[in-house]
């Protein structure tokens, strides 16, 4: 049965996985793109958000759209700038794709999009559902736009799946190279007050779960996509200070000095989010890796 998937930010880390995870289960993949005529291995089609263009073949072409856009939040510190490219990042490539949809006959079935777990704020050890309060800070303002942008989708009769990522582990890119740095050195320490959670998923179990809401069609709405053991932030950097067969050495890193490298970006870092894997866990999906320490030996036991 499976069809043809198109990715938008299918050249992000985890767009690349999940493209190979799609191939490898017989799905034909394609990808949008600014430069399509970069050497890809996937076949591409011309986007450019800024200007409001879109290949049109590529929205015939789809069967189900990924939608994975948006400019990393933890790249370069946010100037006034910055923070309207991580919101409009997101939005308006949305926007697009759901004007595209309204105009062109199509056949595609489903849209799947991601959103943050930073939509939950800054929630201290309380356990977030899907249902519970969002945040107010910038973070959140930004994930609940959105979500607020894919929920168009559903006006045009596509099943609608959002999933609330949490830190997304690969040992190829994102949070866990960068947290893996200091510990490498012998100067890995907890973050702030070391209390503030981490929900984590690993990013073969993120793909497998893109590919599980495509193929069952129960899924539509809202779901954490988190392991379902999350860890402060203490016992993150212990774990991983196992994994890597490394010492940890130093206190705590004091809030204060974060924020004086990162300046608001630092909210990344030092809020702490819990967040419940329960709704997933009820639509019979198993997770690969349900413990951190799982997670983590799968990067760290090659790299030996």
């Amino acid at each position: 049965m499976p069809g043809k998937i198109l990715i938008t930010g299918g050249s992000g880390l985890i767009g690349m996985r999940l493209s190979e995870m799609l191939i490898d289960q017989g799905y034909e993949v394609a990808h949008l793109s600014r430069n399509p005529d970069k050497i890809s291995t996937y076949k591409t089609f011309k986007w450019d958000v800024n200007e409001g263009y879109i290949d049109e073949s590529a929205i015939t072409y789809a069967d189900y759209i990924i939608n994975l856009a948006g400019a990393s939040v933890a790249t370069e510190k946010w100037s006034d700038e910055r923070k309207k490219e991580l919101l409009h990042s997101r939005t308006d490539s949305i926007n697009l794709l759901h004007q595209c949809l309204s105009q062109v006959e199509h056949h595609v079935k489903g849209f799947v999009s991601v959103s943050g777990k930073d939509i939950y704020g800054d929630s201290g050890d309380q356990l977030m559902s899907e249902e519970s309060t969002y945040g107010d800070d910038f973070l959140a303002e930004v994930c609940k736009a959105w979500e607020a942008a894919a929920w168009q989708m559903r006006e045009l009769g596509l099943r609608t799946v959002i999933f609330r990522l949490g830190i997304v582990l690969s040992s190829k890119g994102g949070a866990l190279p960068q947290l893996a740095r200091p510990v490498k050195l012998m100067a890995g320490a907890p973050l702030g007050s070391g209390k503030q959670y981490m929900s984590w998923i690993h990013i073969d179990d993120a793909c497998r779960l893109f590919i599980r809401a495509i193929e069952d069609t129960h899924f539509e709405g809202v779901y954490n996509a988190v392991a379902p053991h999350p860890v402060t932030n203490k016992e993150f950097t212990k774990e991983l200070a196992e994994a890597m067969k490394k010492p940890l050495v130093l206190p705590k890193v004091p809030a204060f000095a974060i924020n004086l490298m990162m300046g608001e970006m630092s909210e990344v870092i030092l809020a702490s989010q819990r967040v419940s894997a329960n709704k997933v866990l009820q639509t019979g999906f198993t997770f690969e890796y349900n413990y951190l320490e799982d997670a983590l030996e799968s990067f760290y036991e090659e790299a030996d």
